[in-house]
């Protein structure tokens, strides 16, 4: 598993924290950006197969 550095893992601990939860984290909004991410890998994943479609041609 890849180290995540420093400045990043604190932009991501500082987006998703949560004082007022159990575990530290704002759920909704963890899964709000994990969904919104995954959304644009796909939008890209979906691209590439089209210009590679297209180079077969």
């Amino acid at each position: 598993m890849e180290n995540i550095p420093e400045q990043k893992y604190k932009e991501i601990e500082d987006a998703i924290g949560s004082d007022e939860s159990v575990v530290g984290i704002d759920a909704k909004k963890t899964h709000i950006i994990i969904i919104h991410m995954l959304r644009q890998l796909q939008e890209k994943l979906d691209r590439l197969e089209k210009r590679i479609d297209e180079l077969e041609k």
